[in-house]
């Protein structure tokens, strides 16, 4: 069972502030992070992943503050990040991608089927990854996510690719994944997938935090109706 929260954080560039002061918690369950286009949610990812310092702020995992953390440090303690834009090996197949976060964890390389299997993509194992549709590419992103035991899967536009079938297929993974004591978040357009599926929903909008709660809090949000759902 793990806890990821960020305290305070804070992100500028320049005189641009893109995360101001935001706190919040994602616990095991599915978490939903969503907001119009540059409120600050992929930049938020990139703190609690390590790949960038907050201006202020701190994370912690589990209660232990993994601020000055490197994302090499911060995966070994059980927190992995998939991107908004495909990230995966694509002259390897996509078995090989799998195996190659097996092995980084010095697990068996025979794994990588199951965890395939788990996401859907079995089909495409021997097909080199630049090849597959791109909603399987983000299925590969995640069953290589899963190749490292994580315990925060942090998810950017997991279901962009994927029809609605596919999507609510996706969803139920994500629901199995998180039951297994995992914290879940993802960052999302998708609204039927967002308020069907997450437990808790936070907001962000022009870098600030709007609202946090429930999906139905969400949606019944004038604020968020006016900033995002229209």
């Amino acid at each position: 069972m793990s806890t990821v929260q960020v305290e305070g954080v804070t992100v500028r560039f320049g005189e641009v502030t893109a995360v101001d002061d935001v706190t919040l918690t994602a616990e095991p369950g599915v978490t939903g992070l969503i907001g119009p286009n540059g409120a600050g949610k992929t930049t938020l990812f990139d703190v609690v992943s390590g790949l960038r310092r907050p201006s202020a702020g701190r994370v912690l995992l589990d209660g232990a503050d993994i601020t000055a953390k490197s994302p090499h440090q911060r995966s070994r303690a059980g927190v992995a990040r998939t991107f908004q834009r495909l990230e995966v090996f694509g002259s390897l197949t996509v078995r090989e991608n799998v195996v190659v976060a097996l092995e980084s964890r010095r697990r068996s390389p025979r794994l990588a089927e199951g965890l395939l299997d788990r996401v859907g993509i079995a089909r495409f194992a021997a097909n080199q990854a630049d090849t597959v549709p791109t909603g399987a590419a983000r299925l590969l992103e995640l069953a290589r996510a899963l190749a490292t035991e994580p315990r925060v899967l942090l998810l950017d536009e997991p279901s962009s690719g994927l029809d609605r079938a596919e999507t609510d297929a996706f969803g139920e993974l994500l629901r199995e994944l998180s039951a297994e004591g995992r914290a879940v978040v993802l960052v999302e357009h998708d609204m039927d997938l967002v308020m069907g599926y997450c437990d808790i929903v936070h907001v962000l909008n022009l870098g600030r935090l709007l609202v946090s709660g429930p999906p139905d809090v969400v949606r019944a949000h004038e604020g968020v109706r006016e900033a995002y759902l229209g």
